[in-house]
């Protein structure tokens, strides 16, 4: 009986869709994930479904939406130790159906769901950061419940880590799922990486990152954005050797499969939590990187490889429009392992597309071709040519048409003529929350403002949710 394939899901931290060699920007230097694409399948249209961390890895897990899987900002607060939880505690999740699968399961990397000092149910191994970000020669991690302070480049400390665990695995006849998640590239930037890296980028013209007039929400600290720093030509240098140095890491991680022999027998999976402008639209950063909170796609889509040997066709490149809710399903699919269980909700398996059973065009079955975004009280529903934002509770709204308008830089929401397609939008995102939200965890009222989560919601959201309201005179790292 020939084994089900492995599965290596990479992520990165904070990669905006542009910030790829295979997306067609020219600066940045990602061989490897070029290489990896150009033996897969990369999807030029996929979302997060938030644009910022927690809520979106908790998606990428569940399947399920904020408003039904109830994390809506970046969690604050304890990370270890009794004060902390587990966010996704008796939530089914894509580890979980691995698991019972018979899959071997790792972590080497950022979790940022609570508990990080506790593994998961299903890992035999564990090795996670303690919270949800930290400079990268200055970090603690967890191997298993105990602490280590790690003072080597991080990038490369959870690469090795993820070496280890792969060689470790041959010695058991089980399939192993890694979860292999980067804090690359997320800020700190300047200072913080390998010479070799940042020497590349000495020279750079950035003319992939314009640095735009300020956005009139842009939010600041200490007088520099918030999701950037004060020298903003050293914080680009930083971010691109940040890219760089993350691919080298990769390409070790999988030169290994290729030395073991397993190459042709692992899914190897590449996205990026969420999305992030370095400058691009007058802003640094993601969702949180305005106030309010933008839904802009440079926030809300991320890069997406997969490759699959014998499975999956090589060198492909496709548009359809598709989010973190629906990777549980096609993951599962694709290990011809039970996905229904995470099409209840609004997630749809696209494997089919993958392997060119589906037409080019086509959208996941008894779907119509849209994807949805939220954060907290911010909703967005995106077709191939419109994106409609809805800000509870009173707005601002926005209205751009893609086609004409592809930068996002003129709302039509008060366009008289615009009145029936901005009230036909809203009525189709009022109905698709309706049916996916879950009481209790809606965010629709929800005060979440980009600073922090600090509890889960509870029986009344308004009163556990515990984010702290920020002013814009202070905060802290916003991961």
């Amino acid at each position: 009986m020939t084994r089900r394939p492995n599965v290596v899901l990479i992520v990165s931290d904070d990669q905006g869709p542009w910030a790829l060699g295979a997306a067609g920007n020219h600066e940045i230097r990602t061989p490897v994930l070029d290489d990896l694409a150009a033996r897969g399948v990369r999807l030029e249209r996929f979302f997060c479904a938030s644009p910022v961390c927690s809520p979106a890895r908790a998606s990428m897990l569940t399947g399920r939406i904020p408003s039904s899987h109830g994390v809506h900002d970046y969690l604050d607060g304890a990370h270890v130790g009794t004060a902390s939880r587990d966010h996704l505690a008796d939530q089914p999740t894509l580890t979980d159906a691995l698991a019972d699968a018979g899959y071997r399961l790792g972590l080497s990397g950022k979790w940022h769901l609570g508990a990080s000092d506790v593994p998961r149910p299903g890992f035999v191994h564990w090795y996670a950061l303690e919270g949800g970000g930290s400079p990268y020669r200055d970090a603690v991690m967890y191997r298993g419940g105990a602490p280590e302070h790690v003072t080597d480049y991080l990038t490369d400390v959870i690469a090795d880590d993820a070496i280890s665990f792969i060689d470790a695995e041959q010695q058991h006849e089980a399939p192993f799922f890694l979860a292999l998640n980067f804090t690359a590239p997320h800020k700190p930037f300047a200072g913080q990486h390998p010479e070799e890296y940042t020497a590349l980028y000495r020279d750079c013209a950035f003319e992939t990152c314009p640095q735009e007039q300020a956005h009139p929400w842009l939010q600041t600290l200490d007088a520099a954005p918030i999701g950037g720093e004060a020298d903003t030509r050293e914080a680009l240098i930083g971010y691109f050797a940040a890219v760089t140095a993350m691919d080298a890491a990769i390409g070790r991680v999988l030169d290994r499969l290729r030395v073991h022999g397993i190459e042709d027998n692992t899914i190897v999976v590449f996205l990026s939590d969420n999305g992030f402008s370095c400058g691009q639209h007058g802003f640094w950063g993601k969702g949180n990187g305005t106030f309010p909170m933008n839904m802009y796609d440079e926030s809300v889509m991320v890069p997406f490889i997969v490759s699959a040997p014998r499975m999956l066709p090589a060198g492909e490149v496709r548009d359809e429009l598709l989010s973190a809710y629906d990777l549980p399903a096609t993951l599962l699919e694709l290990l011809r392992l039970p996905h229904e269980g995470f099409e209840t909700g609004p997630g749809r398996s696209f494997a089919g597309m993958l392997r060119g059973d589906a037409p080019a065009g086509t959208e996941p079955a008894d779907r119509a071709v849209v994807v949805h975004s939220e954060y907290g009280p911010v909703r967005m529903i995106r077709t191939a040519d419109r994106k409609y934002v809805h800000r509870f509770p009173y707005g601002p709204h926005e209205l751009y048409d893609l086609a004409a308008d592809p930068r996002e830089r003129t709302n039509l929401i008060d366009d008289p003529s615009r009145a029936d397609e901005v009230a036909r939008m809203r009525r189709m995102l009022t109905e698709w929350f309706a049916e996916h939200a879950r009481p209790g965890a809606d965010g629709a009222a929800l005060p979440v403002k980009g600073s922090g989560q600090i509890r889960p919601l509870a029986g009344d959201p308004l009163g556990a949710f515990g984010a702290p309201v920020w002013d814009g005179a202070s905060t802290s790292s916003l991961p």
